[in-house]
Formats: C-alpha cells, structure tokens, sequence
C-alpha cells in the first residue's frame, strides 16, 4: 500500500529516503488522480522494499505541494537522494511510470 505522505512526514519519508521515491500528488476532486491512484497502489505493492511509494493530498498538506511547485495534479514526482531526479504531471498509463521509477533504481 502507497505510503500516506504529509508535510510533517516528507522530510523523515521522501528527503531522508536512501531508496528511490515515487510521490503521487493528489486530490479527491482530482478525476485524473482517481484514475493514477490504483496504478499507484500497485506499483507500491510491486516495489514493496524496493523503493517508496507515496501518496500526498494537496488540500491537507498544503506546505510540500507549494515547495515543489505543483500547479497541476496528478503530478507524479521521482526522488533520489533527496532530489527530484524526474516528474510527470497528467495520468499516463502504468508502464511510464514504472520506467521512470526503474531509471531512479540503477
């Protein structure tokens, strides 16, 4: 299952990763990110120890969305070493994320 990500967690969850980490951000009123949001949760599940996966609603925390910039959702943000490495904003389907996960993961 995707991690619930916050603005009090981001830091200790995304930042201090020493895996790669996927951030859904998201909203309930989102009708894309309610079609993003399943294939989310089964990239979490495939890549369970592997990498984080993470989901965080825009509404509730505010603070990360307007650090990093997110003016349109679904945006999907790639981390490594506590960067962003890479980005995707819109629905796209499972196999574009998967690989921009992978490419973070060599």
């Amino acid at each position: 299952m995707a991690l619930e990500i916050t603005d009090s967690n981001f830091e200790e969850l995304v930042l201090k990763s020493d895996k790669p980490v996927l951030v859904d951000f998201w909203a309930e009123w989102c009708g894309p990110c309610r079609m993003v949001g399943p294939v989310v949760e089964e990239i979490a599940k495939e890549y369970e120890g592997k990498a984080i996966v993470g989901k965080l609603n825009v509404d509730h925390n505010p603070k990360v969305a307007t650090d990093f910039g997110i003016m349109s959702i679904p945006a999907l943000l790639f981390f490594k070493n506590g960067q962003v490495v890479d980005k995707q904003v819109g629905a796209v389907p499972k196999h574009v994320l998967v690989n921009k996960l992978e490419g973070q993961m060599a």
